[in-house]
């Protein structure tokens, strides 16, 4: 096993073990217990995605000029019909702002503002874009697309998740500990 491997096994048992019952919706029984990234974006909730992502990413956590490689072998990586999905949905969160697609297209030197035809490198620009200015819509964007959560296992991100996760867990101590 890679220390890569290694790694994003000890960050998902953290995420695992961290403050659960805020991240639970349902009211089931057992902790969820994630295999890997891939298997949390899957069957975490976008609630629980978004809360998890919420502060952290954010350009002042993780510099912009970090997360722009990143972003750009994630969303080279998912498949054609996720990135058109993730594209929409940019599209979709930014014109509730007001900012219109054919605006985005010029401004960011798109090829084209039709989320079906767009290339790895137009959504990577979409992304950077979002992230950078309305980070607040690269979180719900993440959040809705599981697809994109790919990207956090770059070794950067797979820290801060581990952070979130050993805070979530010494917050429920300190809970245990005041009872």
């Amino acid at each position: 096993m890679s220390s890569s491997d290694q790694y994003k096994r000890e960050i998902n048992r953290e995420l695992t073990q961290g403050n659960v019952d805020s991240l639970k919706d349902s009211p089931a029984d057992s902790e969820p217990d994630y295999e890997n990234f891939d298997d949390f974006a899957q069957r975490s909730t976008p609630d629980q995605r978004r809360q998890l992502f919420g502060r952290n990413l954010h350009p002042n956590t993780i510099p912009t000029q970090q997360m722009e490689p990143e972003l750009q072998k994630a969303i080279a990586q998912i498949a054609p019909n996720e990135r058109d999905d993730v594209a929409r949905e940019f599209f979709k969160q930014l014109g509730q702002r007001g900012l219109k697609d054919r605006d985005l297209e010029k401004q960011l030197g798109l090829s084209t503002h039709n989320p079906n035809r767009m290339s790895a490198d137009d959504v990577s620009k979409l992304a950077a874009f979002t992230y950078h200015n309305h980070p607040d819509i690269f979180q719900e964007v993440m959040a809705e697309q599981p697809a994109l959560v790919k990207f956090l296992s770059n070794p950067v991100v797979g820290a801060i998740m581990g952070a979130v996760a050993r805070s979530g867990w010494e917050s429920s101590l300190a809970i245990d500990r005041a009872s």
